[in-house]
């Protein structure tokens, strides 16, 4: 079985993508750029603003799943700039505990959707903890 999320408190997708796709007892988080919904702005004042922002939506769209990041099990952070890893690492590494943290890659690439420097998207289960 499939079911969309898609979530008023999250950006709306800038392509023919949605927000999360449920398949089954997993979620698959499209990525997610550091959009503020309330103002339609990019949040780039700092990295680790642009962090807090991406990870903020993730939070939104897990929540429009019942699901938190308690559930996720794995993450790919891109980012544009390596020399940021330490700041997005610690914003990023906030949000989950490190006992519980999901398995995770972090890729380096040339370029990002609206020049965003951080991109985050996860893959949730819901499972009991």
């Amino acid at each position: 079985m499939r079911k969309i999320i898609n979530t008023p408190n999250a950006p709306t997708p800038i392509g023919p993508y949605n927000q999360a796709v449920l398949s089954g007892e997993t979620l698959y988080l499209s990525g997610q750029i550091a959009m503020n919904i309330e103002t339609g702005m990019l949040v780039l004042d700092n990295i680790k603003a642009e962090t807090k922002q991406v990870m903020e939506n993730l939070k939104a769209v897990l929540n429009a799943a019942d699901m938190s990041f308690d559930n996720v099990v794995k993450s790919t952070i891109f980012i544009s700039d390596m020399n940021d890893f330490s700041q997005i690492n610690e914003v990023y590494g906030s949000y989950f505990e490190d006992a519980n943290a999901p398995a995770r890659e972090t890729v380096q690439v040339a370029r990002l959707p609206k020049d965003v420097h951080v991109e985050i998207s996860m893959i949730a289960v819901n499972r009991d903890l």
